[in-house]
């Protein structure tokens, strides 16, 4: 059966209200929580991640256990703590607050086989962070000869701490490799500020013949696509969290691609038709409908 392989941050998050009150933890990032939602469905999935062999780690192992995914590709380290991310309700945003102690030697993962038709999730803070990315672009690229599908997030939903120009190169050399690109607002403005999804697609992503799937504020998913673009509109109002929504729909759309049998090598043969059907039904999931 073909297999997720989902890489990204390990983090717990602990929110508070406006009270400066912790409320609740969870483990935070869309790769993580796309990856328990596909476990939890049933799917063979791999976490491809780090976290010290710490109480806080055993919780986000645990979390990943629970809903089905495979933990063995999990790095726990014995130097440092557990990434953790303490979230505050300020003027109706979230204010973060993050604390690291990693060790100097990191990332030590065994990793999990890939074979032809796989799908490969990655994105976070390891898609462009030094000596970090190397060995994760290396298996990326290893990923694209096995002819998987690439699914790139952008975004860091911890926060980029070092200067954009210093890691475009990265970002558009994981454009290059992508099948899809995935990414809200917030995501586009830090990384293109001021050019928005039109001009960020046809700049930046467009060249690489990816498909780029932006999701704006109201929830409403453009399909881009060399000289097309197709609005799929949201039918309801969603007001919950913004990256469950994003893990919801990434989830969906990945196992669309496994129900469907869809494989790398078809992706360019998908109708934008039967686009819009995927995008419009992982929509719903992701709404929680």
């Amino acid at each position: 059966m073909r297999k997720i392989i989902a890489i990204g941050e390990s983090v717990l998050d602990i929110q508070f209200d406006c009270n400066d009150k912790p409320v609740k933890s969870f483990v935070g990032g869309r790769v993580a929580n796309a990856a328990a939602l596909l476990g939890k469905e049933g799917l063979p999935v791999y976490m491809v991640s780090e976290c010290c062999s710490d109480h806080t780690g055993d919780i986000v192992v645990k979390f990943f256990e629970d809903n089905g995914v495979d933990t063995k590709s999990i790095d726990r380290y014995t130097e440092g703590a557990t990434a953790v991310s303490l979230m505050y309700a300020k003027d109706g945003q979230n204010i973060l607050s993050n604390y690291v102690n990693y060790p100097s030697d990191r990332f030590d993962v065994v990793w999990p086989r890939i074979d032809e038709d796989d799908v490969i999730l990655f994105g976070s803070k390891y898609s462009i962070d030094g000596a970090l990315r190397e060995r994760l672009f290396e298996m990326v690229k290893y990923a694209v000869e096995r002819k998987t599908i690439i699914i790139y997030l952008p975004g860091c939903q911890h926060g980029l701490d070092c200067r954009i120009t210093k890691v475009m190169p990265a970002i558009l050399e994981n454009f290059e490799i992508s099948n899809i690109v995935v990414a809200n607002r917030s995501d586009i403005e830090t990384i293109f500020p001021g050019e928005g999804p039109d001009k960020a697609f046809k700049n930046h992503i467009e060249y690489y013949d990816a498909h780029f799937l932006f999701i704006d504020d109201d929830y409403n998913v453009s399909i881009y696509s060399r000289n097309d673009k197709v609005v799929v509109p949201a039918v309801e109002k969603y007001n919950g969290e913004g990256f469950m929504w994003q893990s919801r729909f990434v989830s969906s759309l990945i196992g669309k691609f496994i129900s469907d049998g869809i494989t790398a090598g078809e992706l360019s043969e998908v109708s934008q038709q039967k686009w819009k059907e995927m995008v419009a039904a992982s929509m719903t999931v992701a709404g929680g409908k």
